[in-house]
């Protein structure tokens, strides 16, 4: 069986630790002397070493490693846990010493051993970390005691009168064994834990027992109680009592001990039922009492005052039920597993016994190899390093089910410590190397899967020293599967060198050559063949990147004649757009897109042959294939040609082009001129390559660019490449036209309107979004800025170009009559009003109504702007301007039947309720103030501003219905262009369907909503209801006039 080292721990002040533990003596220990200096340095000057001096220490490591026992005679130092952060700024655990001092009490006594024992917190909102840890201390009088962290005394007692040989811990059945030479004593565990925590209250409770029958016992190990089944307790009844033997009716409980020592390797001793309670031992059972632990616990806290000694109740002999003799052999230390079913004893022959410890009996017994099992030997070069075993085979005391829950307990069992190199590692045995079944393939493979991870996030490992590893693991894992995960996550790395990744590629697809076709996974060797070619793809462009030679542009740029004519026209909104969009971000190294890595390429895959297919991250392929080419630094036509060769599609090709052409837009916008005649090379040679261009009417080559153009966000950017595409396909038609019929020109004329049509919206598009770009005031209501496209601006319907603009007005908060006076191009001059419009937004808005004659109509702009600021009011009805401003908006419209629509929209949705509501409230309670924000949602101070816009709205309403009949309904149209918007309806399209009012209930409503509007202002105390004339009045206003401005249409009609 292998296993690894790995390193948790770092030892700090441990030359001070040798310093205080072997003071006394003249001559120091042979060690090194400068432990506070590097490691190699260390190693260097203990190369000569024979005896550790730790090994002459008594040692105990906690297992949740958080505290360090060394002791030596009657000294001790305590060492815990505590972070530290490196040189590299990384966090790593150290043991630094916090208490040290002299431990003995009585003369001439050491300490023989020692063990830390974390007791658990019984707090429910613990997290499974310790609350304390205890030292308990054997010495060689016999005394036990029981220490704090900070070398306080709690408890101290003499249960035998022998040196202590060696203190453990039973977990599953939490009971602390003491053993000596000749007797063996055990502790609860529950009455220990809380006798330990209540004994700053003089409150103490234990039992403790022992026997004698070996020479020495030198270890022992407690298995737990054990049942026998019905046969083996008939079998033994009929053994000893023959055929008359009578058998109980449930087999008698039992508790089995292992011991090892001298005369018995090692042996068993069996204590039934009766004793139990006594807690027995392998050799000796004393019947201590709850008595005797009290009475035990007064002479601990006067520290035993008096100097004699206090009384130690006699032992009850027990016998060794069965064992191993042999007089040569000496047993040295006994394991128990964590599973309670077996047990390895080591002698000083060097042998490893496994004993199975429910049929009592030897299962194996290991040969001695040279080496001693209980100290252990490192190979590190051509030098060995000692290091000192520390097994707990325990965690914390006093966990249970109640407080544990949801707990994960990480406790270390084998601990390596060294002397020489102050670190302390954990043994990890992969589990895969303990089986023996099929199954074990499949766990190594996992292993091995880890290992590679652990590889993969070393970022100073030699790149010799990596393609080694990676190769290794990828070649010994046998499942196709877990081969082909491997492979991904190294080709998915962003630090493996590209040289690295190709050798490791072919020595698995060379690997998988040599095997029976047969036994091959299909898809792991074409996952090979097709990375193989992606990585020389990578190769060559990368290559070409690098080379100092770019080529002239020597190419035909007749196609390309007045593109500068078209760029001057649109280069002031160009400008404009640059100057808006640029924001400042935060952008990551690893992220962008000048340090393009192969993962980011992986996003091609070979699929069917040759051919390959795009998946996620396009615009990182598109990045390290193109954007060199686009900025004139790298050689077009090889790049072209050396991606035809690789064998990808030129419409994938076309993809990636575009793709990072639209995410470069700031860079492009930079230096416009020359970006746009590269990105016409690329296209002319990517249109040029084999079976592009079709006989098809409308090509499909160019609808991809101009469905790519449609779906982007980046208007300049989508612009440009239109304009550059639709001279690129005009020239294609014309250099082909010779070949034509004249009946294809129908044809062909189809495929440059669409053109026309395209570029047209995207000019449309890129001044409203420049527009859109422009920041909000200072102190404005602000928002998230509009996103729009030619797709996003079709599918809002007639009224989206309308609604895009209604909400950059409301970010910018501009009054009513400020957008009237922009609309009727009449700015004003004044030297405030332009600091404040620093960005000379009227000029752009009055350039998009330009553009948008139809859809901007200021009847249009208006009503939008009118619904869109009574939405917002609707979300924050305490701010009574958004609703002023919406009814000042409404006032603008010229038209009385879109004004008449959208003033009863308004009422039925957002006002009658709150109207309502404030009508009923006054007339029950005379006042409002404190119950207005309950019932009608609206605060004291802004009620009286939605009164008076109700009068206002209600006013306006009326003026609307008397000149309906005077004018014509107007006709609502959109550019020619934009004809084809599919979608909702627009606001206005909406009014234009309301039917019409009731002109005596208005009367009515206005007439109230005067009422309320005077008694809110002068806070008078008056019911508006009983104020109309009749109780007709007052049952129609109550059911019908408070519910809708429209005509009640009767059901009995």
């Amino acid at each position: 069986m292998s296993c690894s080292l790995l390193e948790f721990c770092w030892l700090q002040e441990l030359k001070t630790v040798r310093d205080f533990l072997y003071q006394s003596k003249k001559t120091e220990p042979a060690e090194d002397k400068n432990q506070t200096g590097t490691v190699s340095s260390v190693e260097e000057e203990t190369a000569g070493q024979k005896d550790p001096w730790l090994q002459d220490c008594v040692v105990s490591l906690s297992p949740c490693s958080d505290l360090l026992v060394v002791a030596r005679e009657h000294r001790a130092a305590f060492l815990s846990a505590k972070w530290r952060t490196d040189d590299s700024g990384r966090e790593e655990m150290t043991l630094a010493v916090s208490w040290s001092g002299t431990l003995s009490s009585e003369e001439g006594e050491c300490v023989s051993s020692a063990i830390c024992i974390p007791l658990a917190s019984q707090k429910r909102s613990s997290t499974g970390r310790p609350d304390w840890t205890c030292v308990v201390v054997g010495f060689t009088s016999g005394y036990v005691r029981f220490y704090t962290e900070s070398g306080v005394l709690l408890l101290a007692q003499l249960l035998h009168e022998d040196p202590v040989l060696r203190l453990k811990l039973t977990e599953q059945h939490e009971e602390l064994s003491i053993l000596y030479p000749g007797a063996m004593v055990t502790i609860d565990g529950f009455s220990l834990f809380q006798s330990l925590r209540a004994c700053r209250n003089q409150v103490a409770r234990a039992a403790a027992a022992g026997s004698d029958d070996m020479d020495t016992i030198v270890d022992h190990s407690s298995v737990g109680i054990m049942t026998l089944c019905v046969f083996d307790q008939m079998k033994n009844a009929s053994i000893l009592g023959g055929f008359s033997a009578s058998v109980k009716g449930s087999p008698p409980a039992m508790k089995p001990v292992c011991d090892c020592g001298s005369w018995h390797t090692w042996a068993f001793t069996m204590l039934e039922a009766p004793s139990l309670f006594c807690q027995c031992g392998s050799a000796v059972a004393s019947k201590l009492t709850s008595a005797l632990f009290s009475a035990a616990s007064v002479l601990w806290f006067k520290r035993l005052s008096r100097k004699q000694k206090p009384k130690v109740e006699p032992a009850t002999p027990l016998g060794i039920r069965f064992g191993l003799p042999d007089s040569r052999r000496h047993g040295e230390s006994i394991c128990l597993s964590p599973c309670n079913t077996l047990a390895g004893v080591t002698d000083d022959f060097g042998r490893v016994t496994l004993l199975d410890l429910a049929r009592g009996i030897a299962i194996s017994s290991m040969p001695p190899g040279g080496e001693s099992w209980r100290c252990g030997r490192m190979q590190q070069g051509p030098r060995v390093g000692a290091f000192t075993v520390l097994y707990a085979g325990y965690g914390l005391m006093g966990v249970n089910s109640v407080t544990s829950q949801g707990w994960q307990l990480h406790t270390q069992q084998v601990c390596l410590m060294g002397s020489v190199h102050r670190r302390l590692r954990t043994v990890n045995v992969p589990f895969h190397l303990a089986l023996s079944d099929k199954k074990s393939e499949q766990a190594k493979d996992m292993h091995l899967v880890k290992r590679l991870t652990t590889l993969l996030k070393s970022r100073d490992v030699e790149p010799d020293i990596f393609e080694s590893e990676a190769r290794s693991i990828l070649l010994d894992i046998k499942h196709p599967a877990i081969k082909k995960q491997v492979l991904e996550s190294l080709l998915s790395n962003k630090n493996a060198p590209v040289s690295c990744l190709t050798s490791i590629t072919c020595a698995l697809h060379d690997t998988l050559k040599q095997k029976d076709p047969e036994e091959v996974d299909i898809a792991l060797l074409q996952l090979c063949s097709s990375q193989l070619k992606l990585l020389q793809l990578y190769t060559d462009i990368h290559q070409l990147h690098s080379a100092a030679d770019v080529e002239a542009s020597t190419e035909n740029q007749d196609s390309l004649e007045g593109i500068e004519d078209e760029l001057s026209r649109i280069g002031p909104t160009l400008q404009h757009y640059a100057q808006h969009g640029s924001r400042p971000s935060v952008s990551f190294a690893q992220d962008s897109p000048d340090s393009p890595h192969l993962p980011r390429l992986s996003s091609l895959r070979w699929r069917h042959g040759s051919r390959l297919r795009t998946c996620s991250c396009l615009s990182f392929a598109g990045n390290f294939l193109f954007w060199g080419c686009l900025c004139g630094k790298s050689p077009r036509h090889k790049v072209c040609d050396t991606l035809q060769q690789a064998g990808i599609s030129p419409q994938q090709l076309l993809s990636l082009l575009l793709s990072v052409w639209l995410q470069r837009e700031k860079e492009v916008l930079q230096k416009p001129v020359e970006s746009v005649r590269n990105l016409h090379t690329l296209l002319v040679a990517l249109s040029n390559m084999k079976g592009v261009l079709g006989p098809q009417s409308i090509s499909p080559w160019w609808q991809q660019v101009r469905c790519t153009c449609i779906q982007s966000h980046n208007a300049a950017a989508a612009l440009l490449a239109a304009l550059v595409a639709h001279r690129a396909a005009k020239a294609s038609i014309t250099s082909r036209a010779d070949s034509k019929l004249q009946s294809e020109w129908e044809a062909v004329s189809l495929e440059l309107e669409q053109w026309v049509v395209c570029v047209r919206q995207l000019e449309d598009v890129l001044v409203l979004q420049t527009l859109l770009l422009v920041p909000p005031l200072q102190g404005a209501a602000g928002g998230a800025t509009v996103q729009c496209s030619i797709k996003t601006l079709l599918e809002g319907g007639t009224g989206g170009i309308a609604d895009s603009v209604s909400k950059w007005v409301f970010r910018q908060s501009m009054a009513p009559e400020r957008l009237k006076e922009i609309l009727q191009k009449r700015e004003n001059t004044d030297g405030d009003e332009k600091h404040h419009c620093p960005l000379c937004f009227p000029e752009l808005l009055v350039a998009v109504c330009q553009r948008f004659p139809h859809s901007l109509s200021p009847d249009l702009l208006f009503a939008h702007c009118c619904w869109e600021y009574v939405v917002q009011w609707n979300k924050d009805p305490e701010e009574g301007r958004y609703l002023c401003w919406a009814v000042e908006h409404l006032k603008l419209i010229s038209s009385p039947h879109i004004q008449l629509g959208i003033s009863t929209m308004m009422w039925s949705t957002f006002i009658v309720k709150r109207f309502s509501a404030a009508a009923f409230l006054m007339e029950k309670v005379n006042h409002l103030h404190i119950l207005c924000v309950q019932d009608v949602g609206i605060g004291d101070k802004a009620m009286t501003s939605f009164l008076g816009c109700c009068v206002q709205l209600l006013q306006v309403l009326m003026e609307a219905d008397s000149a309906v009949e005077e004018v014509s309904a107007p006709e609502l149209s959109v550019e020619e262009a934009w004809c084809g918007a599919e979608g909702p309806a627009s606001i206005a399209e909406l009014a234009l369907d309301q039917r019409g009012v009731h002109f005596p209930l208005v009367q009515h409503h206005c007439l109230l909503a005067s009422l309320l509007h005077a008694a809110m202002t002068f806070s008078l105390r008056v019911k508006p209801l009983s104020l109309f004339d009749s109780k007709v009045s007052r049952q129609t206003a109550n059911r019908h006039m408070l519910t809708n401005v429209q005509p009640h249409i009767s059901t009995n009609a």
